[in-house]
């Protein structure tokens, strides 16, 4: 329905109920007053009239034709026991024949309450009629009553609720007339606002119309102000758009982006040609676009909404590393990184081999330095500065043969190499078993060891693997801890999965927290100038990392500065 017709109909139908409503209390309000005005005249009428009766009960009857003949009314005398002693409409003759009119109403409340009143259809002429009783009279007498018909007060109701509703008529049409035309005035330019948002909507020019009523002149201009607004708005997210996606495309790494189903969105170019396809060439699903096992599982991860690890892909001559990420509801969807690392994964190569060629071309040389100096110690005098000479000669051959076998061990490990060979490992045993070189070293600073992993669960581990780690783990504590410390290995189930988690904790100095996400990383030093004078080459905690991560765990470290540090590495538990 239109607003023009709603706002007539509306109008209309509260005037036609304002005329209804004044119909209902013109019958309830002026009948019941008109009704009253003459109960009161009957009153006052039956009141003289029982006091003009004699007392001569023999001329009552023909005193009730003449009285009734003179006010028009029906006149009726009662008495107590209610007899009718005279009525205007019966002769002497036919008194004995009525009915007894002690019960009526009227009658009844009079005699209680000196006045009684009563409505009721005649019997005779089948009209409303109002019956009115006053106690009073001569001795043997009781009641007068007097009656009248009710149909002058219908008349007059009737005739008023007549004028009323002519009157209620003319009202109506004139407020449905005047609220046809208010409405036309509202609803016109509130249908063009409609239609000024519509053509917003669609990107059209819209038309705002003009508008005397201030209500909607408002809207109007809230509108236009609307407009302006999104325009400026709408042009910002163009430029906007069009700059991400001239950054998207002039990217070195390729972007792909999909919706929720896994269609494609965005394909950058260097995404087509790092997978192998051309400008114009159609490219299916993102769930389609991988074949690689490791791939597929990173997209179905993603578009599911879960974190995924970056995977590494071989694509002929290149190396791809794809990382993706979920995109935020309620749209959802995936973002894909391809990186070509085939460059630095190169690099890293041609580092790890220079590093292991050198450090085989410097073993033996260091090994006959270390040897000769030896030997010089040897035969020089004890104190003398020979003998001194030839111990630093001796002390830093040994270090730098320590460093070049660290480089040797992570540059065999980082190019795959080794391998772990797992077997069943005796945790305990093997703890004691490193430890055992530092026996001395513990005894002389004064430092405590304990383990506690009698009763973990039996791991599978290399074990010369886990001796190494356990062995650059106590190293490095024991170097870090001061005298009166305390060195502690345990083990207990791992939090998360089957397997066991070993914890090496240490009373020492511990690491500041801007350091522990890089004491992993190979020579890095948390205090480089105390590990070198302390002899640590900074290669025992990359060898760690890589050993853990090589049997499928992970290392993490905590510490606390001046407390202490925690390392916790993950085994995989002993399959049955």
């Amino acid at each position: 329905m239109k607003l023009a017709t709603r706002l007539f109909v509306t109008t209309s139908l509260l005037v036609a109920a304002a005329v209804v409503a004044l119909i209902v209390a013109a019958d309830r309000l002026l009948r019941r007053n008109l009704e009253d005005e003459i109960a009161g005249g009957l009153a006052r009428e039956a009141a003289l009239v029982a006091a003009l009766v004699p007392a001569d009960s023999l001329r009552w009857p023909n005193l009730a034709h003449e009285l009734g003949a003179r006010t028009g009314h029906r006149v009726t005398l009662i008495d107590r026991t209610g007899r009718v002693r005279g009525d205007t409409e019966f002769d002497r003759a036919a008194l004995g024949a009525l009915e007894n009119h002690l019960m009526r109403p009227e009658v009844h409340q009079a005699l209680a309450q000196g006045v009684g009143r009563g409505e009721r259809l005649s019997a005779s002429t089948n009209e409303r009629r109002m019956y009115v009783a006053v106690r009073g009279g001569p001795p043997g007498l009781a009641v007068v009553r007097l009656s009248t018909t009710l149909a002058a007060v219908d008349a007059r109701v009737g005739a008023i609720q007549r004028a009323v509703a002519l009157a209620g008529l003319a009202a109506l049409l004139a407020a449905g007339v005047l609220a046809w035309l208010l409405s036309r005035g509202v609803a016109k330019p509130l249908i063009q606002l409609a239609d000024a948002a519509h053509a917003i909507a669609d990107g059209r020019t819209p038309v705002f119309p003009d508008s005397a009523v201030p209500e909607v002149a408002q809207h109007i201009v809230a509108l236009r102000a609307m407009h302006q607004q999104l325009d400026q708005r709408f042009a910002e997210l163009r430029r906007e758009r069009e700059e991400t996606a001239t950054l998207i495309e002039t990217m070195a790494d390729g972007v792909v982006a999909a919706d929720a189903g896994g269609g494609l969105v965005t394909l950058n170019h260097a995404a087509r040609r790092l997978l192998g396809y051309g400008p114009a060439d159609p490219v299916p699903s993102l769930a389609a676009l991988f074949h690689e096992k490791a791939a597929r599982e990173l997209v179905a991860a993603v578009l599911a909404g879960r974190e995924a690890e970056p995977r590494e892909l071989e694509r002929g001559a290149w190396t791809l590393l794809l990382a993706g990420r979920a995109l935020p509801p309620p749209n959802g969807g995936a973002l894909l990184v391809i990186r070509d690392v085939t460059e630095p994964r190169r690099l890293d190569a041609v580092r790890r081999d220079f590093v292991a060629n050198v450090s085989h071309e410097l073993k033996t040389p260091l090994t006959s330095i270390a040897g000769y100096a030896e030997t010089l110690a040897g035969e020089a005098a004890p104190g003398a500065d020979t003998e001194r000479f030839a111990r630093t000669i001796v002390s830093n051959a040994r270090r730098m043969q320590r460093l070049v076998d660290d480089l040797l061990d992570l540059s065999r490990i980082e190019s795959g190499h080794w391998q772990p060979a797992p077997q069943r490992v005796d945790l305990a045993a093997l703890a004691r078993e490193a430890w055992a070189p530092f026996v001395e070293r513990a005894r002389e600073r004064r430092v405590d060891f304990a383990a506690d992993v009698a009763g973990a669960e039996p791991i599978a581990a290399d074990p010369d693997a886990l001796r190494q780690v356990l062995t650059n783990l106590f190293d490095n504590a024991l170097r870090h801890t001061p005298a009166g410390g305390r060195i502690a290995v345990s083990a207990e189930p791992a939090a998360r999965g089957a397997g066991v988690t070993i914890a090496v904790a240490d009373t020492g100095s511990g690491i500041a927290p801007e350091h522990l996400p890089r004491i992993f990383e190979r020579f890095y030093r948390a205090d480089p100038g105390r590990s070198r004078d302390e002899g640590g080459t900074g290669l025992g905690l990359a060898i760690v990392k890589h050993l853990v991560e090589a049997h499928g765990g992970r290392v993490e470290a905590h510490s606390t500065v001046g407390k202490g540090t925690t390392i916790l590495m993950s085994f995989p538990a002993l399959e049955p």
